[in-house]
């Protein structure tokens, strides 16, 4: 089992604070740190603020020396996907070969409103994302094309210089394993990205997967799907107990942590012991890697759980 970290950037995570879980998550032995690509808080509390997602991660690339960094995931709504491939192909430069894209058809109809970017019915966004997948890895990878799509025209394009990862950074979709989702993910897709399933409903999950692989003439051993899930874990029961408290005032909930276990059956919470029961039976389930959602960015004692937990599973940084 693969251990990262995801950080939702736009609730209000300064850079002093980037740096800091960087570090971190480096320090402690987790594999890599993903963020979320927003501009406005997804709580509805307009005041905190968002940092780019590329533009901070091309600075994290030059702050770290081992962790994968990426998004959990790029609106294909926000960028030129010209303009997507080529901050990838950066930040992958600047790292020395760590990077990955998680791409998405975008959700927020909220911030799109706010900072004047279309937000098309659900169709025409899967219809972007289509396209979107397609022009950058065919900027990744290829010689010099042109593509004629609905929604983007290239013209003789030579996107230089390639990514240094062969053959090419890892590009994640995700979803609820619906059939289109699945569909782009197994023509473009090395991992796919599930999103707080309760453990029972993932083997249902993997199979639809699996299936899509084979559907689209890929080997489904080379299926990797992946849990996006948050995540409360402490040394003890007193330690957990607190650790709800936190993120609750985060999200302006209250409740312990029994009562969150009832509310969000999703969510990976307990004690260093019962986090790695769970990921055990995430990984038995099919899950080979899991970007832990940490909610109160400021607690750093957590990454270092988490980093505790790594170890007993087994999960050699990359």
């Amino acid at each position: 089992m693969r251990v990262c970290l995801m950080i939702e950037g736009q609730e209000d995570v300064t850079w002093e604070q980037w740096l800091a879980l960087a570090a971190s998550c480096e320090q402690h032995g987790l594999e890599g740190l993903f963020r979320s690509d927003h501009y406005q808080s997804v709580m509805g509390i307009r005041q905190r603020g968002s940092l780019d997602a590329w533009t901070t991660l091309a600075a994290l690339a030059a702050r770290t020396s081992r962790i994968r960094l990426g998004t959990l995931v790029s609106p294909a709504t926000f960028r030129h996907p010209s303009v997507l491939a080529k901050s990838v192909v950066t930040v992958d430069r600047i790292s020395g070969g760590r990077v990955e894209l998680g791409l998405g058809a975008g959700w927020h109809e909220g911030e799109h409103r706010a900072y004047g970017f279309e937000f098309p019915a659900t169709p025409t966004r899967m219809a972007l994302l289509a396209e979107q997948l397609e022009i950058v890895t065919r900027s990744w990878t290829g010689e010099a094309f042109s593509f004629a799509g609905q929604h983007y025209q290239l013209h003789d394009l030579r996107a230089e210089p390639k990514p240094l990862q062969r053959p090419h950074p890892t590009l994640l979709v995700g979803g609820a394993a619906g059939p289109k989702s699945l569909a782009l993910a197994a023509r473009f897709a090395d991992e796919y990205n599930t999103v707080a399933v309760p453990l029972e409903d993932l083997p249902e999950r993997r199979r639809r997967q699996l299936d899509a692989w084979r559907d689209a003439g890929r080997d489904p051993e080379t299926a990797r799907l992946s849990l996006m899930t948050t995540c409360v874990v402490g040394r003890d029961r007193a330690e957990v107990e607190e650790r709800v408290r936190r993120v609750l005032a985060v999200t302006g909930g209250d409740g312990s942590a029994d009562e969150v276990m009832d509310q969000r059956p999703g969510w990976l919470l307990g004690t260093t012991d019962q986090m790695v029961e769970q990921l055990r039976a995430l990984e038995a389930a099919g899950i080979s890697r899991v970007m832990l959602q940490h909610l109160d960015h400021a607690d750093l004692d957590m990454v270092a759980v988490l980093g505790e937990v790594a170890a007993t599973m087994g999960a050699a940084p990359s």
